[in-house]
């Protein structure tokens, strides 16, 4: 039991690096500096990290969420059928 809460920490872990990575990789294609003020590098920069932060995590969440409804859904499916006999 112990061992799953490892794996699934690890599992979270990389999910989250891997989207945050892969948002970063999106905002790459948006042209934000034409929205932001001239000559503030330093907060288009942070800008650029929170968003792909927000982005990659809620992506993560959503996916880490899917595949543990998937593990969850044969154990009601299990209990239909006891309910049946």
């Amino acid at each position: 039991m112990v061992n799953d809460f490892g794996q699934i920490a690890l599992v979270s872990i990389i999910s989250h690096l891997v989207f945050i990575a892969l948002a970063w990789f999106a905002l790459q294609a948006i042209r934000l500096d034409k929205l932001l003020k001239p000559n503030h590098v330093f907060q288009a920069r942070l800008l650029y990290i929170l968003l792909a932060i927000c982005i990659g995590s809620t992506v993560s969440n959503f996916f880490l969420d899917y595949l543990q409804w998937s593990k969850q859904l044969p154990l009601m499916l299990q209990s239909i059928q006891l309910e049946k006999i």
